[in-house]
């Protein structure tokens, strides 16, 4: 996988987590991805799983996205230091931070994705 190729699916990635777009950001994934999100809790697998994942998360949110800080591209994959915002429905504002580590496959979608960040923290935050 050529270095472009990784920075789009990693740009992808970010932008439809901007967009609150759960299927432009499913899109970005293999459809046998696995995606440990966050690392130590339970692996999800594949688009259905995605979904699933995507709508826990966001159905606390009026708003929210990440915002890439830095990425690191190496060998079939990336390291990215990644920023989040949001707005509750409950109306708090809530900021948090983490690292997500991707494999891209040959298609150029995510195949894996280790995101490193404090889940608990975040929605402790966000209720205040």
């Amino acid at each position: 996988m050529s270095t472009e190729g990784i920075q789009k699916a990693v740009a992808g990635y970010f932008a439809a987590t901007r967009a609150m777009d759960m299927e432009a950001w499913v899109a970005t994934f293999a459809e046998n991805a696995v995606s440990h999100d966050p690392v130590g809790s339970p692996a999800i697998e594949g688009h259905e799983g995605l979904r699933q994942f995507f709508q826990g998360i966001t159905g606390a949110f009026e708003k929210s996205g990440l915002t890439e800080d830095h990425v690191f591209v190496a060998g079939n994959g990336a390291a990215v230091k990644w920023t989040g915002h949001g707005l509750g429905k409950n109306g708090r504002e809530v900021t948090f931070e983490g690292i997500d580590v991707f494999e891209v496959n040959e298609e150029g979608k995510i195949q894996t994705l280790w995101a490193y960040w404090d889940a608990a923290a975040m929605m402790a935050e966000l209720q205040g």
